[in-house]
């Protein structure tokens, strides 16, 4: 408790007179006065003060306690923020990568599709070559025979 309070230096300036009160009711033979009873409910308003000053001291410590367990947690909070930013980070890389893969990916089975469609017509055409040239060979040697046979 600091003693710098205002009602530190008013309960040590009201003290003598308080004692001398106690000392004049322990005896019995006087009886109070309206400015000792004063005097005695001032001492124990000051004395309530004081203890309301603690009290309030230590719940503003208390709040100050929390307010830096709530600092704590937001620094917490705010690196669980920053780890789950890199995490996404992590996530659009891959995301990009895996979208270049899929592109890449595509792009070979187009270009096999392409590649596999010129064999075929090439294949096709040579067939078809042959099947013709056949054809034509036959027809010569067809025609042929049947000149010489007539």
């Amino acid at each position: 408790m600091n003693k710098t309070r205002v009602d530190d230096m008013l309960i040590e300036m009201i003290t003598p007179r308080v004692k001398q009160i106690e000392e004049k009711f322990a005896n019995g033979k006087e009886p109070l006065t309206q400015e000792d009873i004063n005097t005695l409910l001032l001492k124990s308003q000051y004395n309530h003060i004081n203890h309301l000053d603690q009290k309030l001291d230590e719940v503003t410590a208390d709040v100050a306690s929390l307010k830096g367990e709530f600092n704590g947690l937001k620094g917490e909070f705010n690196g669980l923020k920053g780890e789950f930013n890199g995490l996404k980070g992590e996530f659009e890389l891959l995301k990009v990568d895996l979208y270049g893969k899929f592109d890449s990916f595509t792009a070979k089975i187009i270009a096999s599709n392409e590649q596999t469609k010129r064999e075929i017509q090439e294949s096709i055409n040579s067939t078809m070559k042959w099947y013709i040239g056949s054809a034509g060979v036959v027809l010569v040697v067809l025609k042929a025979l049947d000149l010489f046979i007539k």
